[in-house]
C-alpha cells in the first residue's frame, strides 16, 4: 500500500472525492514552488501532482509549456525537484506526491538511479505521458518493483479494445482525461465525462479521476459527481504565471477542492 493507495482508502471510508492539484516544479521559482506546494495540503489538496519541467512537453499547453519554461530558465532540475518533495517531507505531512513529465529527463538520470531517489525523496507515484503499455519494461514495471505506483492516461480515443491495454499494470488511480488535445484546450463537460467513466469503472476497481478543463469550483464539482475526484492543473498554473501571492494562489486552490469534495 503507497501513500495513494491509503489515500483513497479513506476517501472511500469518508465517502468523499478526490482533489488533485497540479503545479510544475521550479515556477516561477523554486522558492516560490516549494511555498506553493507546502500550503497544497492544507488549502484541501489530496494529492500533489508535481511536474517535471521538460524541453518538448507534446500534451501541454501553452500555459504548462510555459511554466516549463520559466522553471527551466530559472535553473530547475530534476535534482530540485526532488527537493521540493523532500521538503514536504521534512514537515511530516503525507499527502500523496505524484510526478509528472516526460522519460528523457528520467532515462538521462539513469532509471534505477531514479527511482532510488525517487523514493527516498518521497515521491509516492509516476505519471510519464510518453511511454505507452507496451513499454512497462522501461519505467513502469521497475517502478512498481521499488514501491511507486504507475498511474497511466485514459482519455476519449481510448477505445474498448485499447482500454484493457491502458489499464494493464496501472495502479493508484487511472487520469481521465476529459478532452482531446493539450491541456487548457477547452473546458470539460460532466455529462459527456460521466458515461465514459462509468465505462472505464466496469473495467476496473481503481479510483477514476478526470482532469483537463476544470478551472471553476462548479466544474470541479460537478465532474467529481461523476468520478472519483477532479484534477485541476493550468488554472492553478495561470494564477501562478500572472503573479499572484502564494497566499492567492492557495486560497484559488481551497475553492477549487471545495468543490471536488461536494461532488
Amino acid at each position: 500500500m503507497t501513500r495513494i493507495d491509503d489515500t483513497f482508502a479513506r476517501l472511500r471510508a469518508e465517502k468523499r472525492k478526490a482533489f488533485v492539484a497540479y503545479v510544475m516544479a521550479g515556477d516561477p521559482n523554486y522558492e516560490t514552488s516549494k511555498q506553493i506546494v507546502l500550503g497544497l495540503p492544507s488549502a484541501g489538496v489530496d494529492v500533489i501532482e508535481l511536474g517535471l519541467p521538460f524541453t518538448d512537453p507534446m500534451a501541454d499547453g501553452p500555459t504548462i509549456q510555459l511554466a516549463g519554461a520559466r522553471a527551466l530558465a530559472g535553473g530547475q532540475t530534476l535534482e530540485k525537484t526532488l527537493d521540493i518533495a523532500r521538503a514536504l517531507r521534512a514537515t511530516g505531512d503525507q499527502t500523496p506526491i505524484v510526478l509528472m513529465g516526460y522519460y528523457n529527463p528520467i532515462y538521462s538520470r539513469g532509471v534505477d538511479r531514479f527511482l532510488s531517489e525517487a523514493k527516498e525523496a518521497g515521491i509516492d507515484g509516476l505519471i510519464v505521458v510518453d511511454l505507452p503499455p507496451e513499454e512497462d519494461e522501461e519505467l513502469c514495471l521497475p517502478a512498481q518493483e521499488a514501491g511507486l505506483n504507475f498511474i497511466r492516461l485514459a482519455t476519449p480515443t481510448t477505445d474498448d479494445r485499447r482500454l484493457p491495454k491502458v489499464l494493464t499494470n496501472t495502479t493508484g488511480f487511472v487520469y481521465y482525461v476529459s478532452i482531446t488535445g493539450i491541456t487548457g484546450a477547452a473546458a470539460a463537460e460532466a455529462s459527456q465525462v460521466a458515461p465514459e467513466v462509468a465505462r472505464i469503472k466496469k473495467a476496473t476497481d481503481l479510483p477514476v479521476i478526470v482532469g483537463f478543463g476544470i478551472r471553476t469550483p462548479e466544474t470541479a464539482q460537478a465532474i467529481a459527481e461523476v468520478a472519483d475526484g477532479a484534477v485541476v492543473g493550468t488554472a492553478i498554473v495561470g494564477k501562478i504565471a500572472e503573479g499572484r501571492p502564494v497566499n492567492e494562489v492557495l486560497d484559488y486552490v481551497r475553492t477549487l477542492a471545495d468543490g471536488a469534495h461536494r461532488g
